[in-house]
């Protein structure tokens, strides 16, 4: 009976925190898989909150982006890299107990411990969810002759199984080799924001590629995102979203 309760308090607060978030502030989609709907909260830059089920997953929260204090608390925690617009130990924190389960990249445990690493490649099952790492890294754009913002090797894109869905969520990348092999992707959130990711050109260029059905530009800055709608504008089967994700 006291389970049952506790359970009841938990999810009220839990509907109130995704209220808040919906009605305040943040944009919301709500996405049918086989498991249930998935609910996309579009908190800012690369900061990102999901929840299916009885599950919330935070990616990348940044404590400027949000008070995390009045969101619910993660079941699972994604950070991409050590950069402190995506990793923020104060967020990180807020959000964070001890049944969290978090999947960082090497570079990130240094700082925030008790976590699972992927490397490039790598995938697990962790809080019942299928997750792939995949490269994100520069070709292009360098900080100096030879040294690029992000090198490869380092940073992490995950690829995140909810039921029948493939949601790509890519860090801060280029249009690289491995993102253009994805396979089966229905939403893709793709940074596009120089000098340190994607041109439109490019986020277009990877989309008609690896052609996922959802397509959310994020991390984008003062990018105009009416050019990558213009750029995708006759693949039909890429619906191109665009959200408050600056």
């Amino acid at each position: 009976m006291l389970k049952m309760f506790f359970f009841c308090v938990s999810f009220i607060f839990f509907c109130v925190a995704m209220a808040f978030a919906a009605d305040k502030k943040f944009e919301t989609d709500r996405i049918k898989t086989s498991e249930g709907d998935l609910v996309i909260t579009f908190i800012g830059h690369g900061s990102l909150m999901m929840s299916i089920a009885d599950k919330v997953i935070h990616i990348d929260p940044v404590s400027n982006m949000a008070d995390y204090g009045a969101l619910p608390k993660a079941d699972l925690l994604l950070v991409t890299h050590e950069h402190s617009d995506h990793l923020d130990l104060k967020a990180i924190d807020i959000v964070r107990t001890k049944r969290t389960a978090c999947v960082v990249t090497d570079a990130v445990t240094k700082q925030v411990k008790g976590c699972i690493v992927l490397k490039n490649g790598e995938s697990k099952t962790v809080k019942g969810l299928k997750i792939n790492a995949v490269p994100a890294y520069n070709i292009v754009h360098m900080r100096s002759p030879g040294i690029p913002f992000h090198p490869k090797g380092v940073g992490n894109g995950y690829v995140i199984t909810f039921g029948d869905k493939r949601i790509y969520i890519a860090g801060d990348t280029e249009n690289t080799p491995e993102m253009k092999n994805l396979k089966r992707i229905d939403i893709a959130f793709l940074p596009m924001n120089l000098p340190y990711t994607m041109t439109p050109e490019m986020v277009a260029d990877a989309a008609k590629a690896f052609r996922p059905k959802i397509l959310y530009p994020y991390h984008y800055g003062d990018t105009d995102t009416a050019k990558l709608v213009d750029l995708l504008k006759n693949e039909k089967d890429i619906e191109v979203r665009i959200r408050k994700m600056m």
